[in-house]
């Protein structure tokens, strides 16, 4: 017969806790920790499982890494906004077609419940429905081209056919169609299979489509090195990284955003080659990046993302009370309250003078500082003390800053769609693939950065590419990608 609980057991000790989850335990620790008796153990092991269980996910935990049971519902937290347009503010509706393509007239030969005759009345009413017409299949084009003989030149020369690029059977509307399809809307390859040779009877297969991306990509090099070249001319530029599985190893793809561009790298590493690889040159910007070290070698005009800060804050004000004793509400208040008189000093930038300005400005980072040396007892005080300290003068630099945002919401809005890609294709399956992605990726966000239309500007510039050899620059923004 197994012995009984002790009757007064003791609770783990909060060191012991700690260190069972940082994995610094000691053998002297868990001699201390664990009783002779056999009950008693039992008993500290269900405690152990308590506290391992009660873990909850932090600021950055990925929502995958999160089970289904422990994400909240959909009524866990009041709408702070209705849904729809406030009151006062213009509607917002599909406009009417510019041109009708056919008419037709509706007339009952009786009434429909009593079958009686009817007495036309010459009253009448308008509805107009825009729909897609019925797919007549793909539209096929031989092309005969005369091959002729210069005696000046010596040689045969025959004219360019600008609808398709050279050797290839696929024009250039289904190329731009299709890549636009899986590189800028992040459909997949088997869905696009399904709308042309289902929907367009249109008989493409996966290997060719693939080929024919291979070979855009090269042709749009050159346009993705430009919006290259923006990035690292803007004043502002925003950074953000994420995990991409290539070729079963772990890539991470990065991503240098600006207001009207995107530009996407894929690499092996998380560190500094990567950023070398696109940091060719001095850098003379300010870069808005999260707290990840690797961007501190760039530049020291920098400006750290405040919500990643804050939302550490939230964490543990809503974690275990154990992790916000002691001098933690003092610490979090300060910082708080350092961040909103940040706020208020930058909206009144135009109202103030800049003496005034400068001194209050001068007593922020006075302020940022003193609470970055100050010794607090609460761990999570300390480790965000380093931070502070590290990154103290970073986290100010928007005020007075009119293009400087305090949050790199751009930055992770902007690598968000690759993102979804991503969860789509599971990554890519080649090197190569993973290049051409990156290139058209950069292209079609770019476009969408500048309202341009993805269709009609592929499919212009590879026609101008096959009549000249040579690709048009990009076009400039015509409107809001937004």
């Amino acid at each position: 017969m197994a012995k009984p609980l002790p009757t007064t057991p003791t609770i783990l000790d909060p060191t012991f806790v700690a260190a069972f989850r940082a994995k610094t335990l000691t053998q002297a620790q868990v001699d201390a920790a664990l009783p002779q008796d056999r009950g008693a153990i039992i008993f500290v092991m269900l405690q152990l499982s308590d506290v391992v269980g009660d873990r909850k996910p932090g600021p950055h935990t990925p929502s995958g890494s999160v089970p289904p049971y422990e994400k909240p519902g959909p009524d866990s937290k009041k709408r702070s906004k209705k849904k729809g347009g406030k009151p006062g503010h213009p509607g917002s509706s599909r406009p009417p077609p510019v041109k009708i393509d056919q008419r037709v007239t509706h007339t009952l030969p009786a009434c429909p419940d009593c079958g009686g005759k009817l007495k036309r009345t010459g009253r009448k009413r308008k509805r107009i429905i825009e729909d897609l017409p019925e797919p007549s299949g793909s539209e096929v084009t031989e092309h005969t081209i005369d091959r002729d003989w210069c005696p000046c030149c010596q040689k045969q020369v025959e004219p360019k056919v600008p609808d398709a690029l050279p050797a290839c059977t696929l024009g250039n509307r289904t190329v731009a169609l299709s890549s636009w399809l899986h590189y800028g809307l992040g459909t997949t390859t088997s869905q696009i299979l399904a709308v042309f040779n289902r929907h367009l009877w249109m008989k493409l297969s996966e290997g060719g489509l693939t080929k024919i991306w291979h070979r855009l990509a090269k042709v749009l090099q050159p346009w993705a090195d430009a919006i290259r070249e923006r990035c690292l001319s803007a004043g502002v530029l925003h950074a953000d990284e994420t995990g991409w599985r290539t070729n079963g190893e772990t890539w991470w793809l990065w991503c240098f955003t600006t207001p009207d561009d995107t530009y996407y790298q894929l690499h092996p590493s998380r560190g500094h080659e990567a950023l070398d690889e696109f940091f060719t040159r001095e850098f003379d910007g300010i870069l808005v990046t999260d707290f990840w070290k690797a961007y501190d070698k760039i530049t020291t005009r920098q400006q750290k993302c405040w919500p990643h800060l804050l939302r550490d804050l939230k964490a543990i004000d809503e974690g275990r009370e154990a992790e916000r004793d002691r001098d933690w509400p003092d610490f979090a208040g300060k910082l708080r309250r350092i961040y909103g008189d940040a706020i208020r000093l930058d909206l009144a930038r135009d109202e103030i003078d800049d003496e005034r300005f400068t001194r209050r400005l001068d007593k922020l980072y006075g302020r940022m500082g003193a609470l970055a040396h100050t010794e607090w007892t609460n761990p999570h005080a300390k480790r965000l003390a380093k931070r502070l300290d590290a990154y103290g003068e970073p986290l100010l630099t928007f005020v007075g800053q009119a293009d400087v945002p305090p949050s790199n919401n751009h930055g992770e809005r902007e690598i968000r769609p690759a993102v979804l890609m991503r969860k789509m294709s599971y990554g890519s399956q080649s090197i190569h693939g993973a290049k051409t992605r990156a290139t058209l990726m950069t292209v079609f966000r770019t476009l969408h950065r500048r309202g341009l239309d993805p269709l009609k500007t592929i499919e212009q510039a590879l026609r101008t590419y096959v009549e000249t050899g040579t690709l048009p620059t990009m076009p400039e923004k015509c409107g809001s990608g937004e």
